[in-house]
């Protein structure tokens, strides 16, 4: 057993069963989750009241130890990644759902909660959070606060910054603050919570917030349509957005190689689509029935058909079905087993910039290496690209920053970003010390110098300094 896990058990025995000290011994049989560097630390601290919590990290700021915070280890970026000497922090017992108010249309949360099990919460009361993505069985409030995730829903709803209401935190000195406001106007001074979320958890340790609902509509329809471009899927994504009693509920774009190659892993047949069509948009849609939806979405794609070039479509018969059309998109443990090196990244630039950047990507891959190919996907409506570089060779020596070099140029001349929803984590490094706003950059190491002079959240992470030895 660790020294510090010792020494916590010694200090904190006060807390009993609210606070649950893990060492390395009984980590060996967890998964690490996305990165295998998770539970590097070997010492695993799991409050179940922001109270524990709150002791744990004033001992740790009392005793100069360092703090990784974890909600379900399933960041992309290595954000979780802890060392030996470090504390994990995780919230996995801070999962209750505390109340969901139908009529003021919110849920007070704690930070463990999974995004799947508040969906099934809210969904008895016709309602849903405003957010959704593909880790829903375990990604947390927590940790989507902490990276200010995205998703499926972001074109309409926004991201998790517009979402949290309220918000209740560990400071990194000890303090809780709890500000667990459950109301969308207030104009009292700096918003506190903004700093906390997407911070990464640089600035504290998130243990409950108040988040906003929308309402939960299960007639819905799902179709999967052959475009020329991101253009023609924008200009459907329009009309179907524009249509009363119409919501749009999902536009997800792919593109061809990607799509193929999902079909061939799910053994989906592609039959009905024209073999060389260059993208395919996943659409769903929500109405009064299951009927008026179908029909809505059958005859707009019929009248937009050849003004947009449209190729081939198919709308889903029944919810199965359907659900095999999501699989397509959301499931891509396929790329790693047929490409285990394969460098994924995550940009995001205005929607309409979409086609010139794509084209641009693959010349500048081929620039690097004739071989060079990419699987990119994503939540088009919001401009959101996922994008994973493929070929022999993309992780050969010297291959990383031309190919990270081809993927950003560009973006933010566009007005977009080089991490659209994944954050920054330990893999992002060089992309924020290099293709971040250098500005923006001085003000969260400002923040971080005042919120943190011990430098104990999450060390080794953003907010980087140029300066910094690399970790």
């Amino acid at each position: 057993m660790s020294e510090i896990i010792q020494s916590l058990e010694r200090d904190l025995h006060n807390f009993g069963g609210t606070l649950h000290l893990i060492g390395s011994d009984r980590l060996a049989n967890r998964h690490p989750g996305e990165h295998a560097g998770n539970f590097g630390a070997g010492a695993m601290a799991e409050p179940a009241t922001p109270e524990a919590a709150a002791a744990v990290v004033r001992w740790c700021f009392e005793n100069d130890v360092p703090i990784v915070p974890q909600g379900g280890r399933t960041g992309l970026v290595g954000g979780g990644i802890s060392r030996p000497g470090e504390l994990i922090l995780s919230t996995a017992r801070l999962d209750r759902i505390e109340a969901i108010d139908p009529l003021a249309r919110t849920v007070t949360v704690g930070a463990g909660v999974t995004l799947q099990a508040l969906q099934e919460a809210t969904a008895g009361v016709g309602l849903i959070p405003g957010i959704d993505l593909a880790a829903r069985g375990s990604a947390t409030i927590g940790g989507m606060i902490a990276t200010n995730a995205g998703g499926i829903l972001a074109f309409r709803n926004g991201v998790m910054r517009h979402q949290v209401l309220g918000i209740e935190a560990v400071m990194p000195d000890g303090s809780l603050v709890s500000d667990l406001t459950r109301v969308l106007k207030v104009s009292a001074g700096p918003d506190i919570k903004q700093l906390l979320i997407g911070s990464e958890g640089a600035y504290g340790f998130v243990t409950r917030a108040v988040l906003k609902l929308e309402s939960f509509n299960p007639m819905r329809a799902t179709a999967l349509v052959g475009v020329p471009d991101a253009r023609a899927a924008l200009a459907l994504i329009a009309h179907f957005r524009s249509r009363p009693a119409l919501q749009l509920e999902g536009a997800e774009l792919m593109w061809q190689r990607y799509l193929r190659d999902s079909a061939a892993d799910k053994g989906f047949d592609l039959g009905w689509l024209e073999a060389d069509t260059p993208a395919i948009l996943l659409m769903e849609v929500s109405a009064g029935s299951e009927a008026e939806a179908r029909e809505a979405l059958e005859e707009g794609l019929a009248a937009l058909w050849e003004e947009h070039g449209l190729t081939s479509g198919i709308v889903a018969a029944s919810l199965d079905q359907a659900r095999r059309f999501w699989a397509l998109r959301e499931d891509g443990d396929f790329m790693y087993r047929h490409f285990s090196a394969a460098p994924s990244f995550d940009v995001s630039v205005p929607p309409g910039a979409l086609d010139g950047y794509v084209d641009g990507l693959r010349q500048r891959l081929k620039a690097v290496d004739p071989g060079f190919d990419a699987y990119v996907y994503g939540h088009v409506a919001d401009g959101n690209l996922h994008i994973s570089v493929i070929g022999n060779g993309v992780a050969a020596p010297g291959a990383k920053e031309p190919i990270e070099d081809a993927v950003y140029t560009g973006v933010a001349e566009l007005g977009g970003s080089f991490s659209a929803e994944h954050g920054v984590g330990t893999e992002k490094r060089r992309a924020y010390l290099s293709y971040g706003n250098a500005s923006r950059r001085a003000v969260a190491q400002a923040i971080k110098a005042a919120l943190d002079p011990k430098n104990l959240f999450n060390p080794g992470k953003v907010p980087y300094r140029a300066d910094a030895p690399r970790t």
